[in-house]
């Protein structure tokens, strides 16, 4: 029997650590090849705007080696868009690697410059001589869609993509006919810079002998990249190109798409022969990478006169930007499918429209459509409570899905599988104090102090990515190693493949070596994103954890004599049970005659209906009328994943999605200028990032009932602080407002400003 000390379910320390917080991580940047040339970006300072470009003067300067434009990458196919309506497919626009004669965004790239030093490549950008002629720019979602806008795809009328429905509309309206009252509202979720610690930046070698790419990347997956980057941009054999990921600063997302960048690499590396290396600096991840939410919303439920939620109806239009990202088209879409939430709700329908901007490309970030989706409902369900005079939990008891109707099936087709609504809603607000909460209001208010409380319970579906493979092999110094193609980004997957091992084997994580990101070592890979790596990837290591332990059974019973029923495996040894003979892992693996195929074994693993975590959030907090000001007071999440792997990685995992989404709640919001495009947030001195003052300490529990659609038991966990954060932060303070001030709206991010200017305009109105 494994010993549970390494096992599932303890805290095991991050193995990962140590090098990282003595400087001694190896990131995409800090590899350098010999006599590699740098690369720079020449991007449009423009949002929409024809434009002529003459590079004669900069291909002349010293240090230059190459500068591409479009005419030089236009047998190249363009960045692919993976996702297509099922009933109704759509053709998008070309997303081409350098754009001709048009830019769409400010940021769009125009060529790309490689020089033997990063100056020399500055100063060639500098000397790029190009025309502007401005247009009219779309900003907005809203905006884009009115008559009259301007249009960011003359073959899209209005700049609607798609315009779909999901549901069933004559059961919702036929719901809303007999209701007793109907609550609505119109939120706005922000669009958000992802802004992760390490800036994209890749190295790209050619090797003209074999005709071969080495492509080093800091990246969520190195398989998708680069399948999409041969078969669809370079028009080359997959095997052609090796992918490489070392360690990797923060993803959320954004760091699984293609981009233009990789594939100019691989052409400017063939074309001078020489290693090339480029890393974006944080004004390039602003105005280059795809970026997150960005949703207009109204929604409307029907109501029961004793609470009970009837029907409930969505108008949602998701920006998309001037581009389809790789998955963006499907994150409103896919994200509508949550919107029932964690309610009873019968009868449901939701038009959803994606529409282009002159802004950067929107793609999946943290929670990818969920978030949207909770903080909608949950904003809805605050509404529907005051419609009818009831308190949030009240209502939320009265429609919760109970345990005994599992699995449930929701009226956008997810099937819930288990889970405890309530139980999870009731330990959160016990741990909140939560009927102790007037006091602590009437406390605050004799210091001129508002407080308010407030709770956002959410679902999600994650582990659908697909099919992973793990193969796990026995060393021949009797360690174990785990190729994997999932890739962490920070999340500990070096610790957890290793505790899944160890309790199979017994052996502690420091024997236990997680290779990921290489696409020569590692046959297939999905990557990671959707809070996939566990749920999918977790199994395969198990299972083939499990077939190489029979594996290893077989060689040791013909070494000790014995049959493989009477062994069993701890402290990296076999042993005949009951006894003190054994043998050995590093005698097996070198024991004279052994079948190598043997010593290793793979397992896959898919799930297609996915896994459903769920949980409560409740947040307090106080307002300071004077100044607009919030601070959080006190938090407290309780959270059904299932099955705990590591509480220390859990935690971790869940303080980081909660203080994001504080930080899109109260201050994150990347701003256009409605007339000319420009990104008014660009760098950090205009867009606010959440500091640890920021949020109160954070109390977190779990009240796990096991998944039955995972063999493992877990639900995914790597996105829930950020879906559940933003509606309980918000329904807080809304709850402040409304005790105080009747004031029941406020949208994301309540900054001091917007929370001031609400409680002014407030007065002003009872003085007339």
């Amino acid at each position: 029997m494994a010993p549970t000390k390494f096992g599932v379910g303890q805290s095991v320390m991050r193995k990962e650590d140590d090098p990282l917080i003595r400087g001694k991580g190896r990131y995409t940047d800090d590899y350098a090849p010999q006599a590699s040339a740098h690369a720079l970006v020449l991007r449009s300072p423009h949002a929409h705007a024809g434009f002529s470009l003459d590079a004669a003067a900069a291909r002349s300067l010293p240090g230059v080696l190459a500068i591409l434009t479009a005419d030089d990458v236009k047998d190249l196919g363009g960045l692919p868009c993976l996702f297509n309506l099922p009933d109704n497919p759509f053709k998008g626009p070309d997303y081409a690697i350098l754009a001709s004669g048009v830019v769409r965004h400010v940021g769009d790239a125009v060529a790309f410059v490689v020089a033997d030093t990063v100056a020399h490549a500055r100063d060639a950008l500098e000397a790029i001589a190009v025309e502007w002629t401005p247009l009219p720019a779309a900003i907005g979602a809203a905006n884009a869609v009115k008559p009259g806008a301007p249009q960011v795809w003359p073959e899209f009328a209005n700049n609607v993509l798609f315009d779909a429905a999901i549901g069933d509309k004559a059961a919702t309206e036929a719901a809303f006919a007999k209701a007793h009252a109907v609550a609505e509202i119109a939120i706005v979720n922000p669009r958000i810079v992802t802004n992760y610690m390490e800036t994209r930046a890749a190295v790209c070698e050619y090797d003209a002998k074999k005709d071969h790419f080495t492509l080093t990347i800091g990246s969520q997956g190195s398989h998708r990249l680069r399948d999409i980057l041969c078969q669809n941009v370079l028009k080359i054999p997959v095997e052609k190109m090796r992918v490489i990921c070392p360690d990797v600063g923060g993803g959320f997302g954004t760091k699984l798409f293609p981009y233009r960048e990789y594939a100019l690499l691989a052409v400017a590396a063939k074309t001078i022969g020489k290693a090339i290396r480029w890393t974006a600096d944080r004004s390039d991840h602003f105005v280059g990478d795809s970026q997150g939410r960005d949703n207009v919303t109204k929604a409307r439920m029907a109501l029961a006169e004793d609470g009970k939620f009837l029907g409930m109806d969505v108008d949602l239009i998701g920006d998309l930007g001037a581009y389809l990202s790789t998955f963006g088209p499907y994150i409103p879409y896919g994200g509508a499918g949550m919107l029932p939430g964690l309610y009873d709700i019968q009868a449901f329908h939701c038009r959803v429209r994606t529409v282009f901007t002159n802004t950067v490309p929107v793609d999946a970030y943290r929670g990818a459509g969920r978030p949207e989706a909770a903080y909608v409902v949950e904003r809805l369900v605050d509404a529907c409570a005051r419609k009818l005079s009831m308190s949030p939990d009240a209502i939320r008891r009265k429609n919760f899905i109970p345990p005994r109707a599992m699995p449930y099936k929701t009226a956008t087709g997810k099937v819930y599988d288990s889970g405890d609504f309530t139980a999870h809603m009731k330990r959160a607000m016990e741990i909140g104090g939560w009927k102790e909460f007037s006091k602590r209001a009437k406390a605050a208010k004799k210091h001129g102090l508002v407080r308010g409380i407030g709770l956002a319970s959410y679902v999600e579906v994650c582990g659908t990515m697909g099919e992973e493979t793990a193969k796990v092999v026995l060393d021949p110094d009797g360690d174990i190693t785990v190729l994997i193609g999932t890739q962490s980004s920070g999340q500990g997957h070096q610790t957890a493949y290793a505790q899944i091992v160890a309790e199979q084997f017994g052996v502690p994580p420091e024997r236990v070596r997680v290779v990921q990101g290489d696409t020569d070592r590692i046959a297939t890979g999905l990557g990671t994103g959707g809070s996939a790596s566990i749920p999918s990837g977790g199994v395969s290591v198990q299972r083939a954890t499990q077939q190489l332990g029979a594996q290893l059974r077989e060689l040791a019973a013909d070494a000790l004599e014995t049959s493989p029923a009477d062994l069993e495996i701890s402290d990296g040894l076999v042993r005949i049970a009951g006894t003190d003979r054994s043998v050995s892992f590093a005698d097996l693996a070198k024991r004279p005659g052994v079948d190598p195929s043997k010593l290793d074994a793979s397992a896959t693993f898919a799930s297609a209906d996915g896994t459903f975590p769920n949980g409560t959030h409740v947040v307090e907090i106080e307002l300071d009328p004077a100044t607009g000001k919030i601070a959080i007071v006190n938090y407290v999440i309780v959270d059904d994943f299932g099955v705990t792997l590591n509480p220390l990685l859990l935690a971790g995992q869940v303080h980081g999605g909660t203080v994001q989404g504080i930080g899109q709640a109260l201050m994150e919001r990347a701003v256009y200028d409605p007339n000319d495009g420009q990104l008014v947030t660009g760098t950090f001195m205009d867009y606010a990032m959440p500091r640890a003052a920021d949020a109160a300490p954070i109390v977190f529990e779990t009240h796990n009932v096991p998944c039955t659609t995972n063999p493992m038991g877990v639900k995914g966990a790597g996105e829930a602080g950020a879906i559940g954060s933003c509606p309980a932060v918000v329904n807080a303070i809304i709850d402040a407002l409304w005790r105080e001030y009747r004031i029941d709206h406020i949208d994301m991010p309540a900054t001091p400003e917007r929370v001031w200017m609400a409680i002014r305009e407030h007065e002003r109105q009872h003085r007339l």
